[in-house]
């Protein structure tokens, strides 16, 4: 058997105990049906994922979380979730054979913009990464100045103002 052939074996060995060793985890997620159908800034969504252990065997130290990816063109780039979800990471001790993990991944709209969101899962005892598909979303711009909170200071100082100076004079 020449070196070249046995190299090939090797490497063919090593992927297929890496497959079979890899999590057998399938991972879903939807919108939540309450999201608001035109999201913009300030607005609250969630997202439901469910974490499905495929397998015959548990899988131990399961930790899954969330990823946001901004997609605007020119703008690609993650998120940090620091604003946007205080939620950001779940894990089991054991996912059993056929059981499921469920959870919801509640967030704020901080920026406008378009959004990608994946969970991704990982066990302590895996090769491998598990990615659920995307779900995108579109966060529209709200004004940052609204008249009926900006009226009432903008008449109001200067009429305070004007009060307390001619209360002043008569003193």
């Amino acid at each position: 058997m020449s070196l070249r052939f046995a190299a090939l074996i090797g490497v063919a060995c090593l992927l297929i105990g890496a497959a079979a060793s890899a999590a057998p985890l399938s991972i879903g997620i939807r919108a939540d049906p309450a999201n608001p159908a035109t999201p913009k800034m300030g607005d609250r969504l969630a997202f439901h994922t469910t974490i499905r252990n495929e397998g015959p065997t548990p899988i131990n130290g399961l930790t899954a979380w969330i990823s946001l990816v901004q997609v605007d063109p020119g703008k690609e780039q993650p998120v940090d979730l620091e604003d946007w979800s205080a939620h950001k990471a779940v894990a089991a001790a054991t996912l059993g054979p056929g059981a499921e993990l469920t959870t919801d991944w509640p967030m704020r709209l901080i920026q406008a913009g378009h959004y990608r969101v994946v969970v991704s899962a990982a066990s302590r005892d895996g090769t491998a990464l598990t990615a659920s598909p995307f779900a995108d979303f579109s966060v529209a711009e709200k004004p940052v100045v609204e008249s009926a909170r900006v009226l009432p200071v903008a008449l109001g100082l200067p009429l305070l103002i004007g009060g307390a100076i001619l209360w002043r004079r008569r003193i």
